[in-house]
This record gives structure tokens, sequence and C-alpha cells, in this order.
């Protein structure tokens, strides 16, 4: 009768440095899917805050110089609500590479006095802001009044509440907003204001950085997202 046996230490050895080796790859796989999948997830939490930012710009921006009367001298100059002393820039009395001041006559009443007939977007740079600001100026018969600059995209570090991207085009060395007249050629900032009338396609880009680092390789990830607006009703002067 052959006596039973057991395993030996050594195998019992061997068995456990291959149980371990199969733990530390697996763990391996696990945390290189969690950091994928947060990487992930900040793409897509940086994408759902841009995407209707850009969107919003888009449309309004469109919308610039929009005169459905054809009224002459309706602009006005936003700082103080009186006549625009250049009638000819017409719905954008201001535009340069980052900033820029719309107008429109949503309501059809010939004057731009409504509410949401003046807006005006900036970008606010440098370290202690990196943030898109929109502003709405309303020139009624209660005088001009504001909304102040209300934030639009990224957040003000120095208020603590925490935001999903903040945005770095200057940074990048890339320009909010870009001017181009109806050959295609680019206006420069340095053509600015002087060749607003002839601007018929405003490029706007957004390079923002995720606020959370990724976990992967402990830097924020860099996005860049753009879209070009055509401003029809700018070219129709009445």
């Amino acid at each position: 009768m052959k006596s039973e046996r057991g395993f030996t230490l050594v195998e019992l050895m061997i068995a456990i440095a291959v149980t371990m080796l199969l733990l530390v790859a697996l763990y391996g796989a696990v945390n290189s899917v969690q950091r994928s999948s947060t990487g992930i997830e900040r793409r897509i939490e940086a994408q759902q805050a841009v995407k209707p930012a850009l969107d919003l710009m888009a449309l309004e921006i469109s919308m610039a110089s929009y005169n459905p009367n054809y009224t002459t001298g309706m602009w006005v100059n936003p700082d103080t609500c009186g006549a625009a002393s250049n009638q000819n820039y017409r719905g954008i009395q201001e535009a340069d590479l980052s900033a820029i001041t719309l107008q429109m006559d949503i309501d059809k009443d010939s004057a731009v006095s409504a509410a949401n007939e003046i807006i005006r977007y900036q970008y606010l740079s440098g370290a202690s802001d990196r943030r898109i600001t929109r502003e709405t100026i309303r020139c009624g018969s209660g005088g001009r009044t504001t909304s102040g600059a209300q934030p639009l995209l990224g957040g003000n570090p120095n208020t603590g509440i925490p935001c999903t991207v903040r945005v770095i085009n200057d940074t990048l060395n890339i320009p909010l907003f870009r001017y181009y007249d109806g050959a295609g050629a680019e206006i420069t900032g340095a053509n600015l204001p002087a060749r607003i009338p002839d601007i018929r396609r405003i490029e706007i880009t957004l390079a923002v950085e995720t606020q959370e680092a990724d976990r992967a390789t402990g830097q924020r990830r860099q996005l860049i997202y753009s879209t070009s607006v055509i401003p029809r009703n700018h070219a129709i002067i009445p």
C-alpha cells in the first residue's frame, strides 16, 4: 500500500509565486482600464461643457447685424447707448482676437433696445482667469443696463467654485476669434476695427484643458474645438 503525500514546501512556494504574478498582472490590467475610463470621462465632461458654449456663440454671432426693416442709423455705442460713431460697422461694433460685441434687431422694431439685442463675448486670459464671459447690454428707455460679464465657459478660480475646463487659448497662442473677408483672406488684428465692414466669416476656436488631471499621465488633458460662422446679415447694407 502506497503512502499518500501532500505538496512539498517548494511546490507550495512555486504555486504562491505564480498566484502572485497572476494577481499583479490582473491588478495592472484593472488599473489600466480604470485610468483609461477616467480619461474618457474627462474628455466627455469637457465636451459636454464646451459644445453648448460653442453652439450658443455660433448661433448669436450668426445673427450679427440682423436688420429686418433695413433701418439706417440704428446701431449704437454699447458703452454709452448713444448712436455709434461708425454706422458702417453695423451689428459688429467691436471685434478683436479675444472679444466681440454683437447687435441685432430681434424684435423687428427698428432698434436694438430689447433684451439680448446687444451681446458681448470676451476671453479673460491669464492664470487667474482662463474663462469666457457673456454679457448682455440693454439700451432701453430706462437708460443703459447690463447683466454684467457672466461666466459662459471655464470658471473663476478666485471663487473656489470647481469647473470642468479651463480655457487656454493664450497658453497655446490660439486666437478665440479669427475673421475673414469675402475672398477668404484673413483680416488680422492689426486691421481691426477698420475692416469690420469686410467681415464675412468668423472662426471660433476654444482651446481648453480639463480641470482635473488625467490619472494615467498626471497631466490635464488639452482639447481644441472650433467652428466657422457666416454672419450673413452683416453683408447686407440698408
